[in-house]
């Protein structure tokens, strides 16, 4: 049982008599001692008037708020749900178990509520064999089409997720187009014929009707091609300029319109960091309202390289799709460099999603027979599944956890946090990474959940010496206090919608507070005070 936490529900502006707490504090430290670890304090962490700042000092300004974050997740490949479907034939009970602590959105619940799921079209590096869903040469009305080309389980895995997240966002996307469209003849390498691009876009229609057909219901958006740079003869890859994509998107979003899929979004680019202020912005100065807006991978660049897209095109989203860990790496190495680039990172640098690669595997595999990608000790996935239906989480789970507990609605219905300014001074100011954000209600009465995700890295001072550190936390002129171990910590409080500082504060008359007390999710109202 969570411990209650109090919410204050005002009908009027109010005088700062009313003062923010923080309740809800989930932690990940460097020695693992604590792993995405709820620690509801007994009494509440108050704020109050400031009286000096600590080593750290976070300053959080509600005044300046940016995108909508809609969540963390990573791919179902063709491997990950043939893993997740052997583990629920072989425990279901686990499976059941893991799906429902990755996945569920409750708030309150233990459990990350994962979001946002990318799921390859045709056979990717982590399937079985090679595959699109129409291999018929030269069949461009797509009388050979077949949805169901997708292994059974792919479908299945899916709609279990959905089942367990009504929030779920899915973005599908090719790694390549049937070999018969191509250069190389194949699904590896090469790039799309000229002649096919019209007819690639009906294609990629079809996937959506197909999905949909099979019961997928939280279709968010599409894009045209993983990695278009990216060409190898091993596994399914294209390469595609920025003007054949634009050409293709432009006729897709007519089809799509066309076709009841309006509202899905079409995502362009896909690939790595060190293109920001290339490959992407030729695609919206050739197809400025075919595309939503573009996606990052990690394997080239930096995050901050990200800017250079959203400054040509403000307008434009930007969501981090692809990330991939080694087996074998260190775990806390990995937890600083997920949340410094990705998990608070990508967000910074105003992506909207961050996302790793396979969702499940064993020990790397299985892959495509032949494939190149992901050498050396091989891909990690967030979660590792082993034979006996078994399981555990990696690294990557616990620096998406904490974004996720962060920005997941706070009522049913209700929409996902918006970033929101913050800055961190005070002597130790390096040693934090912050990200601050609020989430609105369904009622608008309720206050608004604040959130920050505080990432810990004081760790090497004169060699291995890891450090808590002491720091202030100040928001609408008032400060608390907190320690934050090495590690990763998401806290939340609430404050009313207008901020305090614009209230009366010289009205005599205390206006009524209604006061109710929130377990596990569910509120009720103890009364009305003065």
């Amino acid at each position: 049982m969570r411990a209650p936490a109090l919410l204050l529900s005002l009908s009027f502006l109010v005088t700062p008599i009313a003062s923010q707490q923080i309740w809800d504090i989930w932690q990940t430290t460097w020695d693992r001692s604590k792993l995405f670890t709820s620690l509801a304090p007994s009494t509440p962490i108050n704020f109050g008037s400031p009286s000096g700042i600590g080593s750290a000092d976070i300053d959080v300004d509600d005044t300046q708020v940016f995108q909508g974050v809609l969540g963390v997740g990573g791919t179902l490949s063709d491997s990950s749900a043939l893993i997740l479907s052997q583990m629920k034939s072989k425990n279901s009970a686990n499976y059941n178990q893991l799906l429902t602590y990755m996945f569920s959105p409750k708030d309150g619940a233990n459990a990350a509520g994962i979001g946002y799921i990318r799921v390859p079209l045709g056979a990717s590096d982590f399937s079985a064999n090679l595959y699109s869903f129409d291999d018929a040469s030269g069949d461009t009305s797509f009388n050979s089409f077949n949805i169901g080309k997708a292994p059974s389980y792919l479908y299945s895995v899916l709609k279990d997720i959905q089942a367990v997240n009504p929030v779920l966002k899915v973005h599908i996307l090719p790694w390549s187009p049937p070999g018969w469209m191509k250069t190389s003849g194949s699904m590896n390498g090469g790039s799309l014929q000229s002649q096919y691009v019209s007819i690639y876009a009906n294609y990629l229609l079809k996937c959506l009707q197909g999905f949909k057909s099979e019961g997928i219901t939280s279709l968010y958006a599409i894009s045209i091609q993983n990695e278009p740079q990216n060409s190898q003869s091993s596994y399914p890859t294209t390469s595609m300029t920025a003007a054949v994509e634009a050409q293709i998107g432009i006729a897709l979003r007519t089809l799509m319109n066309n076709n009841g899929f309006s509202a899905i979004k079409l995502i362009g680019f896909e690939h790595n960091w060190n293109s920001a202020g290339s490959y992407p912005v030729q695609l919206m100065q050739a197809a400025p309202n075919a595309f939503d807006g573009v996606a990052f991978h990690c394997y080239s660049g930096t995050v901050s390289q990200q800017d250079t897209f959203h400054n040509a095109f403000p307008n434009k989203d930007i969501y981090f799709t692809e990330c991939s860990g080694t087996i074998g790496s260190d775990w806390w190495s990995d937890i600083k460099w997920y949340m410094s680039n990705l998990f608070t990172g990508a967000i910074t640098h105003n992506a909207r999603t961050a996302l790793m690669w396979n969702i499940a595997l064993n020990n790397g595999a299985p892959k495509l027979p032949g494939t190149t990608s992901c050498g050396g000790s091989g891909c990690r996935s967030i979660a590792q599944i082993n034979s006996d239906g078994s399981y555990s989480l990696n690294q990557e789970f616990y620096a998406m956890a904490a974004l996720s507990k962060a920005i997941i609605p706070k009522d049913a219905g209700g929409p996902f946090g918006k970033r929101i300014a913050v800055s961190v001074g005070g002597e130790l100011n390096w040693a934090l990474v912050v990200g601050a954000y609020v989430t609105d209600r369904v009622n608008s009465a309720d206050w608004l959940r604040y959130s920050i995700v505080v990432l810990n890295w004081d760790d090497m001072v004169g060699g291995w010496n890891p450090q808590p550190v002491e720091a202030t936390i100040e928001f609408r002129g008032k400060q608390a206090k907190y320690t934050f171990p090495v590690g990763v910590t998401t806290l939340w409080w609430f404050a009313p919608r207008t901020s305090l500082q614009h209230a009366n504060v010289n009205a005599t008359a205390k206006e009524p507070i209604e006061v109710y007390a929130e377990t596990d999710g569910k509120q009720q109202r103890l009364g009305m005070f003065k």
